[in-house]
């Protein structure tokens, strides 16, 4: 339906929507790339965008798959895209990319990646370079998925960088955080894994047909540790898989048990829950930003900031006393004359 009575849309921002609800790819890039700006008024822009575009948000299966280096996240990804397209479903992925932090630019420059299924007019595929955020979560990712949603595609799956960093951005944003594993993998990339085990609803082990032995333990030692856990539902034990997307294997398995997962949550009621729960967390991460945001922006602040960051660059004032003493700027800035 038309956006004809959208509140604070412009003619050329309410025929973009109305685009983007029509499935049109180009229409879908310009809106993400609209809210991935830092400029204030296309941020301005891209909230009454998506205020408009929310009611039409909420029915695709949002997917988080994160993993170590090298596990096969994009060809995981790509394998399961396509089986997907072939059971008539659409799918988007938001894959993010790590970024320089020199030039602020893609490294793994993954538009090279997903080459078959990016040439499959059901998919959409959105890389965008994570800027340091953490987890490897573009800030904006929450936003494109929910533009990915309005556009009608039936499951939105977002790729995380799986550098080590804390992977509970994407967790909380997702219905279902998948964890891929290497079944061979060295000391180094267990202790990678460690702090987001407890994250996971379905633990992976790809390319398990270059070592089945080694597989089966990892698999083995993986079920042990999960057991040992809280898990993520009262009603959901993680299951413990394995697959070899290169070869396609394993991954119709892997799907069903996506969708046994979903089905979990949504009969006790958890999915809504967990939905409603997020949108909250969201909201308090928006403000913690926007709060920063403003601090930075203040004169006080602003003319103080430059000395002290030298000052505890050289060791002179610690990072508390700088921190109290900028905080302090704030306050000063704020106070009202006593009038008592």
């Amino acid at each position: 339906m038309p956006l004809a009575s959208a509140s604070g849309l412009s003619d050329e921002d309410r025929a973009l929507a109305d685009a983007v609800m029509a499935g049109q790819r180009r229409a879908l890039a310009k809106a993400i790339t609209l809210i991935e700006s830092t400029r204030a008024d296309h941020q301005t822009r891209a909230n009454a965008l998506l205020r408009a575009l929310l009611p039409h948000t909420g029915r695709a299966l949002r997917i988080g798959i994160s993993g170590v280096p090298g596990v096969g996240k994009s060809t995981f990804i790509e394998a399961l895209g396509l089986l997907l397209i072939a059971q008539g479903k659409r799918v988007a992925v938001l894959a993010v990319d790590p970024s320089s932090t020199r030039s602020g630019g893609s490294i793994l420059g993954d538009k090279t990646r997903m080459e078959r299924l990016s040439q499959r007019a059901a998919a959409f595929i959105r890389p965008s370079p994570s800027s340091g955020a953490l987890g490897g979560v573009t800030e904006k990712t929450r936003e494109a998925l929910l533009v990915c949603e309005a556009a009608g595609f039936d499951v939105v799956i977002v790729e995380t960088v799986g550098v080590g960093q804390s992977e509970t951005a994407v967790a909380g944003m997702t219905d279902v955080f998948v964890l891929l594993q290497l079944p061979n993998a060295g000391d180094d990339l267990q202790a990678i894994k460690k702090g987001i085990v407890e994250l996971a609803d379905i633990v992976v082990f790809n390319k398990a047909d270059l070592d089945p032995l080694a597989a089966e333990t990892a698999m083995a030692q993986m079920r042990a540790a999960l057991s040992l856990l809280r898990p993520t539902s009262a009603h959901w034990q993680p299951p413990v898989l394995k697959a070899s997307a290169a070869k396609n294997a394993g991954i119709a398995e892997f799907w069903q048990s996506i969708e046994a997962h979903r089905a979990t949550l949504e009969a006790s009621g958890e999915l809504a829950t967990k939905r409603q729960h997020q949108a909250l967390d969201w909201m308090w991460q928006m403000i913690d930003a926007g709060l920063q945001s403003r601090f930075r922006a203040r004169p006080a602040v602003r003319g103080a900031l430059p000395q002290l960051m030298v000052a505890v660059e050289n060791g002179t004032v610690t990072p508390a006393a700088a921190a109290q003493q900028l905080l302090g700027c704030l306050s000063q800035e704020y106070a009202t004359p006593d009038y008592d």
